[in-house]
């Protein structure tokens, strides 16, 4: 090789990769508890794809992710799993109305043990003896606590069984307790269903009122709102909505 092609390969690799570090970024992404499993692969798929990309990750029930984002909580995507925490980031300006889109949808459903044997076809039935202890998410910042008070209000079985419930941080520790059997039944997505397939099993699909709709945006203080548009376009992506499909989510 010549002096002069050497010259002009060395060029054209310093600007390759001064190329591929000015797209290269770091974003964190705030995530529903019930994600955790699918963001965890598709994060991975996210980085292979963009080298020098990296996505951290953090989950929590929606309502907690939205207090760290108004407490200053370096945040560049966030994922709701539902739309009322989302409209609350919106009106705190903390995400721009114009950002938001539905990425995907759930089932709200009722799980026992795995080794269960309890019969429990419709909601009234968690009024027997048998069911002592029942987890639910707390509503005041649990989507899946709402949907499940939503539905127990619409059966006016939400104060009855008031003295059974166990609140839980966020859907994935409701979902722990039953799967270890601290409690009879518990309320939980059912991508979490399948996440746990053999350590809980389903009792029934809980019928609720409205759909359950999971929206993403691009936060108003993102340090990098190009690259947190292109990880939501991503997910939006079929290879991403094949991952989601897998853990038990449905398309929007």
């Amino acid at each position: 090789m010549s002096a002069v092609t050497t010259r002009r390969f060395l060029a054209s690799a310093v600007l390759f990769a001064a190329s591929t570090l000015s797209h290269a970024a770091e974003i964190t992404v705030s995530a529903a508890a019930s994600l955790t499993d699918a963001f965890k692969e598709i994060a991975q798929g996210y980085e292979a794809a963009h080298p020098g990309s990296k996505v951290l990750l953090n989950f929590a029930a929606s309502g907690a992710l939205l207090q760290q984002m108004a407490k200053g909580a370096p945040v560049d995507v966030f994922a709701s799993a539902d739309q009322e925490t989302m409209d609350a980031a919106v009106k705190r300006k903390l995400v721009s109305p114009s950002e938001r889109v539905n990425f995907v949808r759930n089932t709200l459903v009722l799980v026992v043990p795995g080794d269960s044997t309890l019969a429990i076809k419709r909601l009234d039935d968690l009024r027997q003896e048998k069911v002592t202890r029942l987890a639910v998410g707390n509503p005041a910042g649990v989507p899946a606590g709402r949907y499940a008070q939503d539905a127990l209000e619409a059966a006016k079985l939400w104060a009855p069984l008031g003295p059974k419930m166990i609140m839980t941080l966020n859907v994935r520790q409701a979902l722990d307790y039953v799967a270890r059997g601290e409690t009879d039944a518990g309320f939980v997505y059912g991508s979490d269903a399948v996440a746990f397939k053999g350590k809980v099993k389903v009792a029934m699909e809980v019928p609720l009122s409205t759909a359950i709709s999971y929206p993403i945006a691009a936060t108003a203080g993102a340090r990098d709102a190009a690259e947190a548009r292109r990880f939501i376009a991503w997910v939006q992506a079929p290879a991403a909505q094949a991952v989601l499909a897998r853990y038990g989510f449905m398309k929007p």
